[in-house]
C-alpha cells in the first residue's frame, strides 16, 4: 500500500502551505496511506468523527466547537475528571448529562492534525496531540484552500504507478508512448520527431502514475532526465542540442503506438480500415493504442504525425474511416436506385 510520512509531508508543502510544527514531532513517521475501501481524495478533510481523515483539517466551525468543548470543561468543578494526562478519559458528568470526554471524542484513527485559518490552537488539542503523539500542525491558509492542495499533493505522490518501455513523447500537445521490440528504431524515431519540433518526456523507461480513474501521468525517472540514447550516437542530451522546449517534465498518456516489425505477407494481412479502435489497459486505465507496421521506405515520422492527428479529430467526433463507409454505402444505395429506375 503506498504511503508517506507526516514528515515528508511536512517538508514537501511547509513552505507552500505556511506550515508550523505545534505539538506531536514524536509522530513525525505516522504514516499516511491508501487504503483498498479508501480513495485518495477522502484523505483529507475537515475534523470528522464518523468517518475520519488521515490528515483532520480544523477550521473556523471546528475551532468553534473544540472552543465551546473548553469553555465546559472550565466549567467542571475537578478539571482533572475532563482530562487525564496518563489514559483517555471516556465519560464526564456536565450538567448533569454524560459527554464524551475530548479523549473519548479524539480516540479516532489519524495521522496528523492541521490547524487551519492562522486559528489559535487549542490548549486541549496541544496536549493531546503531545500525550498520544499525534503531528500538530498549524497554517496561515484558509483551509478549502490547504484542503485543495494537499489532495493533490496526496494524489500525485500515493498514486498506484508501473514503469514501461518505450520513449513518451509530447506531439501535438498528446501525451503519446512509442513502444515496440529493441532494434525498431523508437529513439530514432524519437529523434526525428524531435528536431520537427516536438517533445521529448521520457526514454527507455516511463513512470506511468494512475493520478485519477481514467488518467495516466506519464514521467521520466530523474536518472534518465533530458537523455535519449540513439544506436551510433550514444546518450545526447536533448535539452541542450534541441534547447529548453524540446523536453516536457510530465504529461497524461492518451495514446500508445506500437511499432511492429512488418514483411510483405503482414502487410496483406493487415486491417486497412482498421475499423476497430484498440485499446491498452494500464493500471486498469484503457488508453487509445495504434499499431505502426515498420517496412522499408515508410516515413514513421510522418505516420505518427497522422496517427495524432486522425486521433485529436476522433475526440471532436471526426471519424475518418466512418466517414468513408457511410459515404461507400451511400453510394452503393445511389446506384441500387439507379439501376432499378432505369429497369422500369
Amino acid at each position: 500500500m503506498p504511503s508517506i510520512s507526516v514528515r515528508r509531508l511536512y517538508q514537501d508543502n511547509q513552505h507552500k502551505l505556511q506550515l508550523a510544527w505545534a505539538a506531536g514531532t514524536a509522530g513525525a513517521d505516522n504514516r499516511i496511506g491508501i487504503k483498498a475501501d479508501k480513495p485518495v481524495l477522502a484523505l483529507v478533510g475537515h475534523l470528522n468523527f464518523i468517518h475520519p481523515n488521515q490528515v483532520q483539517v480544523i477550521g473556523v466551525a471546528e475551532a468553534e466547537f473544540l472552543k465551546r468543548m473548553e469553555d465546559e470543561a472550565d466549567d467542571l468543578s475537578d478539571l482533572s475528571t475532563m482530562v487525564d494526562k496518563t489514559r483517555p478519559m471516556r465519560q464526564v458528568q456536565a450538567n448533569g448529562n454524560p459527554e464524551e470526554s475530548f479523549g473519548a471524542l479524539f480516540d479516532i484513527p489519524m495521522s496528523v492534525v492541521i490547524v487551519a485559518n492562522g486559528l489559535p490552537v487549542s490548549p486541549m488539542l496541544r496536549d493531546y496531540c503531545h500525550t498520544n503523539n499525534i503531528p500538530l500542525l498549524t497554517s496561515k491558509l484558509e483551509s478549502p484552500h490547504l484542503m485543495d492542495v494537499l489532495r493533490i499533493y496526496l494524489q500525485r505522490t500515493l498514486a498506484v504507478s508501473t514503469v514501461k518501455h518505450g520513449v513518451f513523447l509530447d506531439v501535438f500537445e498528446i501525451g503519446v508512448l512509442i513502444t515496440g521490440q529493441s532494434g525498431l528504431g523508437k529513439s530514432e524515431l524519437a529523434l526525428e520527431l524531435i528536431s520537427r519540433g516536438h517533445s521529448l518526456i521520457a526514454d527507455d523507461a516511463v513512470e506511468l502514475y494512475r493520478t485519477g480513474p481514467e488518467t495516466l501521468d506519464g514521467r521520466c525517472p530523474p536518472m534518465l532526465k533530458d537523455f535519449l540514447e540513439v544506436r551510433g550516437l550514444g546518450v545526447l542530451n536533448i535539452r541542450h542540442i534541441f534547447g529548453e522546449t524540446s523536453i516536457r517534465p510530465k504529461k497524461i498518456l492518451q495514446l500508445i503506438i506500437n511499432l511492429v516489425a512488418a514483411d510483405d505477407e503482414y502487410m496483406k494481412r493487415l486491417d486497412r480500415l482498421s475499423i476497430r479502435s484498440e485499446t491498452e489497459s494500464i493500471l486498469d486505465v484503457s488508453v487509445r493504442s495504434v499499431t505502426l507496421p515498420v517496412a522499408v521506405g515508410r516515413n514513421l515520422a510522418v505516420l505518427v504525425e497522422a496517427a495524432v492527428r486522425n486521433y485529436i479529430l476522433q475526440l471532436r467526433g471526426k471519424d475518418s474511416t466512418k466517414e468513408f463507409l457511410e459515404r461507400h454505402q451511400s453510394m452503393l444505395k445511389e446506384n441500387e436506385t439507379s439501376h432499378e429506375n432505369s429497369i422500369d
